[in-house]
């Protein structure tokens, strides 16, 4: 048994540990990684990178075959599912480098490729390795959650740790979860040629707006996606080919292929949290405003943690633990600031506050200022107009923002960024975005707020024309 010491031990080479390990190395500290299985996690492998590379092949198709409107004869897709499979993984390799034990080590971090596990409140064992650290970051992630559905274990099912090596296409694939990874597959292999049915317990995108959700919902249904809600699985049974899935209402799919997306659980099972005297709350590890755990030494960042799951948030928790890791200064995570999206096609973004979650909270005093994308020339031009955005307002500043529509995904990060610093909507008023541009969305949006304040008051025209009577 080899014994190293070090200032910072990170367990798992995800977003987040990945992310504290460069951080902290660069910074002087002397960093140690450890990662068992794939550099890069979930979100590199399994995750972010290879679904948004299967929806860009499923873009592709179906952009081909819908063209006519834009004066360019429509031409009949022929997606070859394999050799999107292909993209999918160059994507990967071209990726990887960034994430690799080669790039962390020439950083300055020592990384050892082995899973590990505390033997003390102050060590903890990996191979052949035993090491103590002044201070120790977990960021094990998580992985798919399957549920005990009967029949389930005498049937072929993917997830998405599973999907992204499928070569053959799926003759018609039921989908168990309405989530974001559900609906997000589902749209990229109907586009794929797939026949597609998600069966989803509860209400599929059910998270989000529900006005933002069934714009998504109506459009993926309008592209063949069959898609049941309050479905409750009761039993699976069938063979590779021929799947069959029942629901507690008596209802039953039939399909070829099966993939599991009804949500993650957290790494914990290796790390043998007890003899560190650290605790587990829900689905994931307890942690305080700090993401600190009960052992005062250790931290629990990204996924493990429970809350949010997804990557920018483990990127977001270590860049908060560096502060007081390293400097030994207080930091807090906050969750007011914290965007998501669900890339299907229209897109779905949020931050902060739903409409709904925002009445409950500030009933009377809360405001909703709402822009369509049809009023937008960009997306008009682009035949994108479908969609909008509404932004929840409080005493003349935003508490939560949702968009769906194109690029929502990429407007929601401003919204992020006047929660995150408390600013007023005068300010993003004041913004001026290039003509034409999707991106006047979110300056129309304030607009729409102020519109009431100026064109409907009556004080107002009463000044302007008693100031005009003066002016020469």
């Amino acid at each position: 048994m080899n014994s190293i010491t070090c200032d910072l031990l990170v367990i798992g080479a995800g977003s987040g540990g990945l992310s504290v390990a460069a951080g902290a190395s660069q910074m002087g500290a002397d960093v140690v990684l450890l990662e068992g299985h794939k550099m890069g996690g979930d979100c590199l492998n399994y995750g972010c990178v290879p679904s948004k590379a299967l929806l860009a092949s499923a873009k592709a198709a179906y952009g081909q075959s819908h063209t006519a409107d834009f004066g360019v004869a429509d031409q009949a897709a022929q997606p070859d599912y394999a050799a999107a499979k292909d993209h999918v993984h160059q994507v990967i390799e071209t990726i990887a480098p960034v994430d690799s034990q080669e790039r962390f080590e020439g950083l300055g971090v020592r990384v050892i490729r082995e899973f590990g596990h505390f033997v003390s409140e102050t060590e903890v064992a990996a191979g052949d390795y035993r090491i103590s650290a002044r201070r120790v970051v977990i960021a094990t992630g998580s992985a798919p959650l399957v549920p005990p559905v009967p029949g389930l274990d005498k049937v072929p099912y993917e997830t998405n740790e599973t999907l992204f090596d499928l070569r053959e296409k799926p003759e018609h694939l039921l989908i168990i979860g309405g989530g974001p990874i559900g609906m997000e597959m589902a749209q990229a292999h109907v586009r794929l040629g797939c026949k597609v049915t998600v069966i989803e317990g509860y209400k599929a995108l059910g998270k989000d707006d529900p006005e933002a959700a069934a714009l998504v919902l109506d459009a993926l249904r309008n592209e063949g996606v069959e898609i049941a809600e309050g479905a409750m699985v009761s039993r699976v049974a069938g063979q590779a080919g021929a799947i069959e899935v029942e629901t507690k209402d008596g209802s039953r799919f039939m399909g070829s292929h099966l993939l599991m997306a009804v949500g993650r659980k957290a790494n914990t099972e290796r790390l043998n949290l007890a003899a560190a005297g650290i605790d587990t709350q829900g689905n994931g590890i307890k942690v305080d405003e700090s993401l600190l755990t009960a052992n005062r030494r250790v931290y629990a960042i990204g996924d493990v943690a429970g809350g949010l799951q997804f990557t920018h948030v483990a990127g977001y928790h270590a860049s908060v633990i560096i502060r007081s890791a390293l400097f030994g200064l207080p930091s807090k995570a906050k969750t007011a600031h914290i965007p998501w999206a669900t890339y299907t096609d229209p897109e779905l973004a949020q931050v902060g506050l739903t409409e709904m979650q925002a009445r409950d909270r500030y009933g009377v005093k809360l405001e909703v200022a709402r822009f369509d994308y049809s009023h937008n020339d960009r997306a008009i031009a682009e035949r994108k107009a479908k969609g909008f955005i509404k932004v929840m307002v409080v005493k003349g500043r935003p508490v939560g923002a949702t968009i769906v529509g194109h690029q929502a995904g990429e407007l929601i990060g401003l919204w992020s960024m006047a929660i995150a610093n408390n600013l007023k909507m005068s300010q993003v008023a004041a913004m001026v975005a290039p003509y034409p541009s999707i991106s006047e969305i979110n300056k129309r949006a304030a607009g729409a707020y102020f519109s009431p304040r100026l064109f409907e008051s009556s004080l107002v025209k009463r000044a302007v024309r008693f100031v005009q009577r003066w002016i020469s």
